[in-house]
């Protein structure tokens, strides 16, 4: 543990609106696998809500991108910690972003989660060199996006090969 990270780490991210949204309302709190939890998170809730028109999904994408520059920086530097294990808005983002290309349906919602999944842990190229190269907010954002990408090529494809169409 970093020395400038809080003991109560729960405690912190609990009382401080921009930890308690980096780290996706608690989800990334969760001890085992926290940006996991926080795709999950974002997969039931897109699975509730949907479905959601795309230019709508777009939208809530790119301004939580934008405020998740700020609000990943700003935590990360109050925690001491470039990009912290819970911190889980990236996370979220990444997730929505791949869920706009997937139909409501929760065999699909699951093929986009174990998509992003996938490229989020594995990183391939460029997305590692982008997570190692940039930091402060934009670094942690950047790379999910990136991750995102390589999902929704991924859906993409597998849809074509599932549907032939």
């Amino acid at each position: 543990m970093n020395d400038k990270q809080p003991e109560n780490l729960v405690s912190t991210v609990m009382r401080d609106p921009v930890h308690l949204l980096a780290f996706g309302l608690g989800a990334g709190l969760l001890p085992i696998a926290p940006g996991t939890w926080g795709s999950l998170f974002t997969a039931l809730v897109f699975w509730f809500f949907a479905p959601v028109d795309l230019f709508i999904l777009l939208g809530i994408s790119t301004v939580l991108f934008v405020l998740g520059i700020w609000i990943c920086g700003t935590s990360s530097r109050r925690l001491g910690v470039h990009d912290h294990g819970g911190i889980v808005l990236d996370e979220v983002v990444g997730m929505l972003l791949t869920l706009t290309v997937v139909n409501p349906e929760p065999l699909w919602i699951l093929a986009a989660f174990f998509a992003f999944r996938l490229f989020d842990i594995w990183k391939p190229w460029p997305i590692r060199d982008v997570d190692h190269s940039l930091t402060g907010g934009l670094g942690i954002m950047l790379d999910d996006v990136l991750a995102a990408i390589y999902s929704v090529l991924a859906i993409f494809v597998l849809q074509r090969f599932i549907t032939g169409s």
